[in-house]
Parts: C-alpha cells; sequence; structure tokens
C-alpha cells in the first residue's frame, strides 16, 4: 500500500509563528490534577477487587467492524464519531470508541466462557470520539468500566447498579440521583418502536432536523434528545416499560425487588434508552442533581445480545462506564477532600564539589531505603537551595558542607521553624529508615 508523503513545507513549516498545542478535544493531565486521578483509580480498585472483579487490558484500536457490528450502524458513533482510517496493511481500523466491544471480543478470543460464569472484568481505558468538547467530555477522554459477562439473572443487574452506586458513594459524591429503565429485547422492542414512531410522526414538523432523522432508522434516540421543544414532546412519548414482552417484564419487575431489597435510591426514567444499539432490557444512569443527562457521570446496562453478534454463543452481559474527567469535574463542584499526593520529605542541600559526592551518596542511600528526596540544584548556592526548599514545600533539608563531610555528619534544617542540628549521618540514615518503614 502507497501512501502520499505530505510535501515538506506542509510538515516542517517556514514560518516562525508556529505554537504547538493540543489538539481540539484533548487534555494534559498536569502533576496539580493527577491527586483526582489516583484518587478515583484507587477507589474504583478498591470497589471492584470487594465485588470480585479482575483487571483487563485492551488494545487502544480494533478492526473497525467490531464497532460496526456491536454499537450499531445507526448510531451517531459509529456515523459521526470514530476515528477511522485504513492501515498501511489496508485493513479498517478504529480507535476504541468504547470500552465494551473490545471486552466481549476479548471473552471470546481467549475462550473466557470456559472460566467459571460469570466472568468480572474491570478496566481504564481512553477512549476517542469526533465529538463537540463540552464540560468533562473530550474526543479523548478515558474510562473506569466493568463488565459481567455469563449470567442473565436481574441479580447480577442489580449488583452491578450497586458497584456503580458504591464507587459514586465512595468518591464522596452526594448529590447524585440513580435512573433506571427497560427496553426490552429484540421480540418485543419492534412493536414498541413503531408505536414510538407512530407517535413522533404525528409531532414531525416539530423535530428537529436530527430527530427527523431519526424517526425514520432510530426512533428510540428521540427519547433522547436535548432540544427543548424535542424533550418536551417525550414527556407524553409512550413508556418502554409499559410495553415489555412476558419475558422482559418479569426480568424488570425482579430487578425493581432486589434494587428495593438493597435499599439503593433508584428513579425510573422512561426516556432513558443510552446511545448504542447492543442494550437489553436493563439501562441505568449516574446523573448529578443539577446536571441532567448531558452531565452524565456514569451508565451502562444489559447487553445480552452482543456476544452473539459478535460470533460468539448465546452469553448474557451487563456493565457500566464512567469519565474519569468528568468525575474530576464533580469532585471539585462538590468539593470534595482528595488526598494530596506524596511528596519528598527533604532535599539535600550542598555546597563545594565534594558536598555535591556526598550528597549524591545521601540521596541515593535515602531513597533506595524508600525515602522520598531531592537533590538541591548544583547550580544555586544555599540561600538559593532554602528557597528551592521552600517553593517544592518540602519539610526538611539536610545540609552538607566542607565540616560536615569532615565529621561524618549532617545538618537537619525544619524549614518550618528554621530550627537546626548536626546528627552523624550513619545513624541519621538508620533513624529515618526505621520511621519511614512504620509509615512516618
Amino acid at each position: 500500500l502507497k501512501t502520499r508523503r505530505p510535501p515538506r513545507s506542509t510538515l516542517f513549516p517556514s514560518t516562525t509563528l508556529f505554537r504547538a498545542q493540543a489538539p481540539r478535544g484533548t487534555s494534559d493531565h498536569l502533576p496539580e490534577e493527577q491527586k483526582y486521578w489516583r484518587f478515583i483509580e484507587s477507589k474504583a480498585v478498591e470497589v471492584a477487587a470487594r465485588f470480585g472483579f479482575g483487571r483487563i487490558d485492551t488494545p487502544a484500536f480494533e478492526d473497525s467492524n467490531l464497532f460496526i457490528r456491536s454499537v450499531g450502524e445507526g448510531t451517531d458513533i459509529v456515523e459521526k464519531e470514530m476515528y477511522t482510517f485504513d492501515d498501511r496493511g489496508g485493513d479498517s481500523i478504529t480507535l476504541r470508541p468504547e470500552g465494551t466491544a473490545p471486552v466481549c471480543r476479548a471473552y471470546l478470543e481467549h475462550g473466557m466462557h470456559n472460566l467459571p460464569q460469570p466472568v468480572r472484568l474491570y478496566y481504564f481505558c481512553p477512549v476517542f470520539r469526533y465529538e463537540r468538547p463540552q464540560a468533562g467530555r473530550f474526543r479523548q477522554h478515558h474510562q473506569f468500566g466493568v463488565e459481567v459477562l455469563g449470567d442473565g439473572d436481574p441479580s447480577v443487574d442489580a449488583e452491578v447498579i450497586e458497584v456503580a452506586w458504591d464507587l459514586m458513594t465512595s468518591l464522596g459524591l452526594t448529590d447524585i440521583n440513580l435512573l433506571i429503565n427497560s427496553v426490552g429485547d429484540p421480540q418485543c422492542r419492534p412493536a414498541y418502536v413503531e408505536k414510538l414512531r407512530e407517535y413522533y410522526s404525528g409531532h414531525k414538523e416539530k423535530l428537529c432536523t436530527d430527530c427527523k432523522e431519526r424517526l425514520d432508522r432510530n426512533p428510540l434516540r428521540l427519547l433522547d434528545c436535548k432540544v427543548e421543544r424535542d424533550h418536551v414532546l417525550g414527556n407524553d412519548a409512550p413508556k418502554s416499560a409499559d410495553n415489555l414482552c412476558g419475558d422482559c417484564s418479569e426480568h424488570w419487575n425482579k430487578l425493581l425487588k432486589y434494587l428495593d431489597a438493597m435499599r439503593l435510591p433508584y428513579q425510573i426514567d422512561h426516556r432513558m434508552v443510552r446511545g448504542l444499539d447492543y442494550y437489553t432490557r436493563t439501562v441505568f444512569e449516574v446523573q448529578p442533581v443539577d446536571g441532567g443527562g448531558q452531565s452524565t457521570i456514569c451508565g451502562g446496562g444489559r447487553y445480552d445480545g452482543l456476544i452473539t453478534a459478535l460470533g460468539g454463543r448465546d452469553t448474557p452481559g451487563i456493565g457500566f462506564a464512567t469519565g474519569l474527567e468528568r468525575l474530576t469535574l464533580n469532585l471539585k463542584r462538590s468539593e470534595v477532600s482528595v488526598p494530596e499526593e506524596p511528596k519528598p520529605r527533604y532535599l539535600v542541600a550542598n555546597v563545594g564539589d565534594d558536598a555535591r559526592i556526598a550528597a549524591l551518596e545521601l540521596s541515593v542511600r535515602l531513597r533506595r531505603a524508600g525515602v522520598g528526596v531531592i537533590l538541591g540544584s548544583g547550580t544555586r548556592g544555599l540561600r538559593g537551595q532554602m528557597r528551592q526548599a521552600n517553593a517544592l514545600e518540602i519539610p526538611f533539608a539536610l545540609i552538607l558542607g566542607d565540616d560536615e563531610i569532615e565529621k561524618g555528619e549532617v545538618m537537619v534544617r525544619d524549614m518550618e521553624s528554621s530550627a537546626q542540628e548536626s546528627r552523624p549521618v550513619a545513624e541519621f540514615i538508620e533513624e529515618v529508615t526505621k520511621s519511614h518503614g512504620r509509615g512516618a
């Protein structure tokens, strides 16, 4: 496969006005933001482990057919948002737009149906969608998700919903709503979709341009429209939960009983359909009280036909995903107290070439003992290194000069009180190492 190389003038612009910037819809996660990410990740791993989930990581790109077959050709994701390209071998490749289909592909490819069922998996991954950037949502954003494959009982639905709610509350989020619905299955959904089409056809002149297109190809998406006049029309639209077949109705009623028994504070939202074709029966979201559907923090549902669509045998599944950027935004809005990232406790200051070598040796010994240390800048004098310690909010400076080296000592300076004392180096290292081992 021959590829066309852009002209040199495009690759290396001669203008001096060029300024490198992140592509629109992407963001850099700077050190001061990392405490939120580490906090979310630690809580997510803790909750997942408590419910018996194991971690899985899948590639950032897949065969495009995986998403076309799973997500659905009529969805906005496939039609408008996927990053799809032909690689040098001529294969159509798509950057991962969501996490469920790759996990299901891995379940099939690695014979996980032979494991004790259900298989419980969780993941962290970047996802890529070409969409209008908005608060907490980017063209590259990051997700935590869970999937349970191999058990179709409604008690599993309740458990997965509990995982989502447990994660949100363990993060300290309180002003949130848990919304649920049932969208039926391939047996009862077609008749319901026709009722929706008939209802909205009577109001076609009021629909926005996108909804007029959806009326023919995907009427369920009409319920999810954010345009105000279309949203109002949805209030009187037929409800999916009132149009379920016997099996789906039984599943729905059992789920409600289980959620009641678990005392989860759910609300039924007949408008909720989610944006992917593979959902069946249970769907759910967690939303901020004041945010609405455009600010959804977490969403998921059951997808019993997805494994079959990918070439496997009939295997039920359910899961959810939550965006790390949007979680971070909500943590900040809710003023949740998040632990600071660990910082070095000592800065080793030094004056002179001999002291520099001694400072390097002391830094190495402390770091290898697991103690956080920063070496003072060799281009600065002692006063400059003290300013460096203050700027970095390091509580203690370890000062080495000719006198300290000759005596085998180190000057320990408390940066807050300015108190200082000389200590034998070996004794100081032993004491610090023991204290560190006790978590001090």
